[in-house]
């Protein structure tokens, strides 16, 4: 097994994206400075789920093999081309007494989309041969390419219902935010393990589960 090798895969696999907490910073931003988020922080609020997906895709490897007697060590680079694309939204609402003589409606909304279409690994790869067989097992860090587009919603009504003379006003206010980051970078780490059999002077052929997380404003990860 000593020295270079490359090869091509298919791939398929599952997604998972974490939107739970993806718009905290833009609704942070939108109520900085306003006395309701101090109080009762609702940037803070979880408004969205998570969203899982599955795909196809297709890309290469390229590796160096070191090997002494059966044990082999690599360091090798993995790329795949797919399209795992997920999407939610959602909202809350509350009701509370502040300030004093007024009633505060708060509404917060917020929706999220990622679209990964560009993903690997750069991995240090070990195995044991046995025969024509070997077995391994690998970690390393995470790569990718993504489309993130967020945005966040928040009005606020403040109605008066105290008993001033002259009566205080109740007015009201809305605020919007996006943020849109495509062809965004995004990084974390790998795991996995696999098997390569060798065919035939050199050829071999691969099966291999791989775990990429990534580790973004979407928590994402990743099993082909």
């Amino acid at each position: 097994w000593q020295g270079a090798y490359f090869g091509a895969h298919a791939s398929y696999g599952a997604a998972d994206m974490d939107f739970t907490n993806s718009g905290q910073d833009l609704l942070a931003k939108l109520l900085n400075n306003v006395d309701v988020q101090a109080q009762f922080n609702i940037s803070s609020w979880p408004l969205q789920s998570t969203a899982h997906m599955q795909s196809s895709g297709y890309g290469g490897f390229v590796g160096y093999n070191w090997q002494w007697t059966d044990a082999v060590v690599a360091i090798e680079l993995n790329y795949t081309h797919g399209n795992f694309f997920g999407s939610n939204s959602g909202a809350q609402g509350r009701t509370f007494q502040y300030p004093t003589n007024y009633v505060t409606t708060a509404i917060a909304s917020s929706s999220s989309y990622m679209k990964v279409t560009d993903y690997g690994s750069l991995r240090v790869r070990g195995g044991y041969a046995i025969d024509n067989w070997l077995p391994y097992g690998f970690a390393g860090i995470a790569m990718g390419q993504a489309n993130i587009n967020r945005r966040a919603d928040v009005a606020l009504d403040y109605n008066y219902v105290g008993t001033a003379i002259p009566a205080l006003p109740s007015y009201s206010a809305a605020y919007s935010l996006t943020d849109n980051a495509n062809a965004h970078f995004i990084s974390g780490f790998a795991g996995g393990v696999g098997v390569d059999v060798m065919l035939y002077a050199g050829l071999f052929f691969r099966a291999e589960w791989e775990y990429l997380r990534f580790l973004t404003k979407v928590d994402t990860t990743i099993n082909t």
